[in-house]
């Protein structure tokens, strides 16, 4: 059974997704990472970020693995990949269609024939169309960006609210209007704006909605 969780950055789909996962017993995959584990290599070989020939070789490189509840990248542990620069330029080698279609494949190969949930932008209308529930999760631009300045704080990344605020406008924008995979909600997805809800009550709904069909199989 496949649970695909999409939904713009800072909408909550990480921390919602794997305490759903915990609650019911499944697998959990954040899509983001493998595209990160991408960026990582480009960024890591002596090719220009930005030679698109180049990155797709890379990415048709990269062999990703789950090890029990840890992903794996070509045998090792993906670390490393939450950073400023890995995430300017994952958001761009992500628009790279061909990119796309391989970490599709690996996504598909990793959950298998397991109840998984993944989340990411484009699972239920790309990766998983015919996943058993979809839910797209939303915020208002206001509680995204404080979400963010929360964790950045946290993190010490220095980073100022009008800079979370920009950078994820531009990400929406980015996701948005690729050409292959935009961020959009499956016409049969549940809707869930997590704006004024607290992690514990958009989980529990999510867990509802997953037990409701589960109930029914």
């Amino acid at each position: 059974m496949i649970v695909a969780i999409d939904g713009p950055a800072g909408s909550g789909k990480s921390t919602i997704a794997q305490k759903a996962a915990a609650a019911v017993g499944f697998g959990y995959l954040d899509s983001g990472l493998l595209y990160r584990g991408i960026s990582k290599a480009v960024l890591e070989s002596a090719h220009d970020p930005e030679d698109t020939s180049a990155v797709i070789r890379i990415a048709a490189g990269c062999s990703f693995e789950m090890s029990g509840a840890t992903l794996m990248m070509n045998g090792e542990p993906l670390t490393g990949i939450h950073t400023d620069r890995i995430d300017s330029w994952s958001s761009f080698h992500s628009r790279i269609i061909e990119v796309r279609k391989t970490v599709n494949k690996s996504v598909r190969e990793i959950v298998g024939v397991r109840d998984f949930i993944v989340m990411g932008r484009d699972i239920g209308t790309v990766v998983f169309p015919d996943a058993a529930v979809k839910i797209f999760l939303d915020a208002s631009i206001q509680a995204r960006a404080a979400r963010r300045y929360r964790q950045s704080r946290e993190e010490r990344s220095g980073l100022d609210p009008e800079q979370i605020r920009s950078s994820i406008e531009q990400r929406d924008s980015f996701d948005r209007e690729k050409p292959y995979g935009k961020l959009e909600q499956a016409p049969d997805a549940l809707y869930l704006d997590t704006s004024d809800l607290t992690i514990d009550k958009v989980c529990d709904r999510v867990v509802r909605e997953i037990l409701r069909v589960t109930s029914r199989r």
